[in-house]
């Protein structure tokens, strides 16, 4: 693998000003290639992308708004031509679809749940519909979806994020086939299931108001062979990896970066 094996390349990466969003980009930029950084929120984006040098721009655009995700294709098009990679990192969890002392299962409202499973499956699926025809016109290209370790082994609480990252690595699968048999195999697709990694979405359930580690986020360490969290760049290799030319023989899997946890019984 080459350092810069992506030069040539053009990417997207949803969620691109987000914690685990940006390392990814990074990783991109690093590599070669042009990455868009797409965002809900223009100005983030734009302080993401400009941070990162290379050729990164950002872009603003909802995932969960096909309109948006059109005008954010065109733009890219009018900038630097069609796409070859897709990373959907846009995603995440609220409280309103975890359980609590306060919020029973029974209790969890509808609107809550379905933010959740709304913004991780078809805040994948529509990117991949929308920026996927690029892929399907030139036949070739890669799209990346980032997973979660609460989707093989479902998390206490966590109730609409297990479910939501199960059926994007379910989606993954499905739509490695569907490339590989309506178009063709050179349209790859695969996911990354993080491990623990600190992110502002799942802050509130792993840092105490004071800055200690709360009860939970001890119990993940403990049960993390590697004893820690997981640094945001500890994704870039995978990525990579799996963009690699070397990597044309793989599709339709999910990847484990988890710091040994679901190789862990807990005994």
């Amino acid at each position: 693998m080459t350092t810069e094996f992506l030069k040539g390349q053009v990417a997207v990466v949803t969620g691109g000003s987000g914690v685990l969003g940006a390392a990814l980009s990074k990783a991109l930029v690093q590599a070669g290639a042009t990455v868009a950084v797409l965002g809900r929120n223009a100005e983030k984006a734009h302080q993401t992308a400009e941070a990162l040098g290379g050729q990164a721009f950002g872009v603003q655009a909802d995932v969960l708004d096909r309109s948006s995700l059109e005008q954010a294709r065109k733009t890219i098009h009018d900038t630097t031509g069609p796409l070859h990679i897709l990373v959907n990192c846009a995603g995440g969890n609220h409280p309103s679809a975890s359980t609590s002392q306060e919020q029973s299962f029974f209790d969890l409202g509808l609107e809550g749940i379905e933010q959740v499973m709304n913004l991780n499956v078809l805040g994948t699926i529509l990117p991949c519909q929308v920026f996927g025809r690029d892929f399907a016109a030139q036949g070739r290209g890669a799209i990346v979806n980032i997973s979660s370790m609460a989707s093989q082994r479902p998390l206490t609480r966590v109730v609409g994020y297990s479910a939501a990252k199960a059926a994007v690595e379910n989606f993954t699968r499905w739509l490695a086939v569907h490339f590989a048999q309506e178009h063709t195999p050179q349209v790859r697709v695969n996911a990354i299931a993080p491990g623990f990694f600190l992110t502002e979405q799942n802050r509130y359930l792993l840092v105490e108001p004071d800055g200690a580690w709360s009860p939970r986020a001890q119990s993940i360490v403990s049960h993390t062979p590697a004893g820690r969290f997981g640094v945001p760049d500890e994704l870039s290799s995978t990525l990579l990896w799996l963009l690699a030319p070397e990597s044309q023989f793989i599709t339709g899997i999910t990847v484990p970066v988890d710091g040994g946890f679901s190789a862990f019984s807990g005994v």
